[in-house]
């Protein structure tokens, strides 16, 4: 498939572009992350992210391609990269108050966390909690939920955890974590 008739494809909403997308350039990507101190969890995470933000850029129409689609994928797929490994870094240097005031955190951020997922609609609450408490595949979430795709799956993860930090944010301050 040409990269005009991915984009073609992708403007009318047509998710096979998509998944010939993450078919083609998987390893790629992959390789990106993992030569960079990544692991595969991670890059597949990133991959994700960046099929998602070119999917929305050319559903939008905002898409304007000056290089390869898999360029530009490239490009997205590093950026996210540099992004996540200076969150880590940052991470890696705040002070630890010890592991009893951790757990008690880790706690009432998953208390807090649970309580705005029931606030989100019926498919969006499943996919969360099967995907971050239950620990299950995007694989097997989509069979659960009669989803066409693991990639259908995949997106609509991304779409309800946006919804979900929107709403954590305006419900709660970072200092509601911090104390």
């Amino acid at each position: 498939m040409k990269d005009a008739d991915i984009l073609a494809r992708m403007k009318v909403g047509d998710e096979s572009a998509l998944e010939y997308l993450y078919q083609k350039y998987y390893r790629m990507m992959i390789k990106l992350v993992t030569s960079n101190s990544g692991t595969e969890y991670e890059a597949k995470d990133i991959y994700q992210e960046a099929l998602i933000v070119l999917w929305q850029k050319a559903i939008s129409g905002k898409l304007v391609l000056t290089s390869k689609i898999s360029t530009y994928l490239y490009s997205i797929c590093q950026n996210l990269w540099r992004k996540e490994l200076d969150r880590k870094s940052r991470l890696s240097h705040e002070p630890h108050d010890g592991t009893q005031y951790m757990e008690h955190d880790r706690e009432e951020r998953g208390r807090i966390i649970r309580a705005c997922i029931e606030q989100l609609g019926e498919t969006c609450q499943k996919v969360l909690t099967y995907y971050y408490f239950d620990g299950l595949s995007m694989s097997d979430i989509a069979d659960k939920l009669s989803f066409s795709s693991t990639n259908t799956a995949k997106t609509k993860k991304y779409k309800c955890k946006k919804r979900l930090d929107h709403l954590v944010k305006s419900l709660y301050k970072a200092s509601d974590f911090l104390d």
